[in-house]
């Protein structure tokens, strides 16, 4: 038996070992504060603590580390950074086991953080119960499936006899589901890699890149008028439809789609960035023409469009100058010129194909799930900073992304299993192991 037969082996024999870690994980609700919930559930040091103590009776050395916007103000203007963002026991946890020597280090990275519980749950959503071949909570998939898979990925490799020449390090971090900042305050600790390995969900695909996301708001005046009555010309005080004049936005966005469609495309990617209406709020009263209407939309990038702060500046500037081009087709519009204000821009990454890392991580994992295809992801992943910083960063997770975030959120066991011997195959082969003595 080989040495990785030997892993997967000890996966197979002890997968409530992972499964188990999982749970405890999700039953230490650990809610972003960004988000509508019960104070309760926002704990975040809990669930990191539970992970800490699994880490040190592995025998890796773990240490917190607290964001704190004042220290990293030198980042403002760049990703992740947010000023009014606070951390009182939202720690990030940054573990480490010294390899023997002569091999390369890997950083196994994920964030602890998750969203609102939701409506319409059916399970209890920190309750981390088992059905079948599925495990259910808040979680499950995004992301603490590929904490745990990651984490007992580890500690496989050591309870089969084997010793790691590079060093493993392990950093999970806090406030990814609001931009990022844990990713941002851990590189700027300092902590490195030779290579980085985000376990977000992927089913299991090989990611080498996410997109850029921006969120932003158009808001188009209009003016106020008895719906029901006749109206004159805007220049002699008549009324202005601002749901009339969105639709005109509306219908310009598709034709921009089908331009993007084209133009914003990638090799890796299954879709092409394009601009998605998410939101539309409009009117005061059913009998008044609507005075204003606002558009709220998400808008992806690519990693070639990034600006020199990593930041999605350029597309911003090429979405603004098309609002303005539209206004100028239209009278009113031309002299009430609509406003766009952004909201949030996350920042993406790309490691290239023809790169070490890159070529171990495929090879690696398609000797486990030789039905791993390369696929980047279409959302967004804390990589963009590791990238940044020179690490060469891919994802690979277990769980179907399109779960996350759903009431009744759930990861299929085997897939769960099979993961983690993807990233036991993966540390393996760029860290280097021998027999332990």
């Amino acid at each position: 038996m080989t040495a990785k037969e030997k892993i997967y082996k000890w996966i197979e024999e002890n997968r409530e070992e992972v499964t188990g870690l999982l749970q405890k994980l999700i039953q230490a609700p650990s809610v972003n504060p960004y988000f509508d919930e019960e104070t309760i559930y926002m704990k975040e040091g809990d669930a990191q603590r539970v992970l800490e103590a699994y880490l040190k009776d592995m025998g890796m050395t773990t240490e917190f580390t607290y964001p704190d916007a004042k220290k990293l103000a030198s980042y403002e203007g760049k990703p992740g950074y947010y000023a009014d963002h606070t951390f009182e026991d939202r720690p990030n946890l940054y573990a480490e086991l010294k390899g023997t020597g002569g091999g390369r280090s890997i950083m196994l990275s994920g964030h602890i953080d998750v969203v609102q519980r939701g409506s319409k749950w059916t399970q209890d959503p920190f309750g981390g119960k088992i059905i079948g071949n599925r495990l259910y909570g808040r979680g499950a998939v995004d992301m603490k499936g590929g904490i745990a898979a990651m984490t007992c990925a580890v500690k496989a490799i050591q309870e089969s006899g084997m010793k790691l020449k590079g060093d493993i390090r392990i950093g999970t971090v806090v406030d990814e589901e609001a931009g990022g900042m844990g990713t941002l305050a851990l590189v700027a600790e300092g902590y490195r890699a030779d290579g980085c390995l985000i376990t977000e969900p992927t089913h299991l695909k090989i990611a080498p890149l996410c997109r850029g996301i921006l969120w932003g708001k158009l808001t188009i005046e209009g003016r106020a008028g008895h719906i029901e009555l006749k109206q004159g010309d805007f220049r002699t005080g008549g009324a202005v439809d601002a749901i009339d004049k969105a639709s005109l936005y509306l219908e310009q966005f598709r034709r921009l789609n089908k331009e993007w469609s084209v133009a914003k495309e990638h090799k890796y990617l299954p879709i092409p960035c394009q601009i998605h209406i998410a939101q539309f709020q409009a009117g005061e009263y059913p009998t008044t023409f609507a005075n204003r209407a606002e558009l709220t939309f998400n808008a992806q990038y690519l990693p070639s469009e990034k600006d020199e702060n990593g930041l999605g500046s350029k597309v911003k500037k090429e979405i603004e100058e098309f609002v303005k081009q539209v206004a100028l087709t239209d009278a009113w519009l031309t002299d009430n010129q609509p406003k766009v204000e952004w909201l949030i821009d996350a920042d993406c990454g790309e490691t290239l194909d023809d790169q070490p890392f890159f070529k171990t991580v495929r090879d690696s994992a398609r000797k486990v799930n030789p039905d791993s295809i390369v696929e980047g992801i279409c959302c967004h992943t804390d990589m963009g900073w590791f990238c940044n910083v020179g690490i060469p960063t891919l994802n690979i997770g277990p769980g179907d992304p399109r779960l996350a975030h759903q009431a009744d959120e759930f990861i299929e066991i085997e897939e769960l299993l099979t993961c983690t011997k993807m990233i036991a195959s993966i540390v393996m082969d760029w860290c280097g192991a021998e027999e332990n003595s």
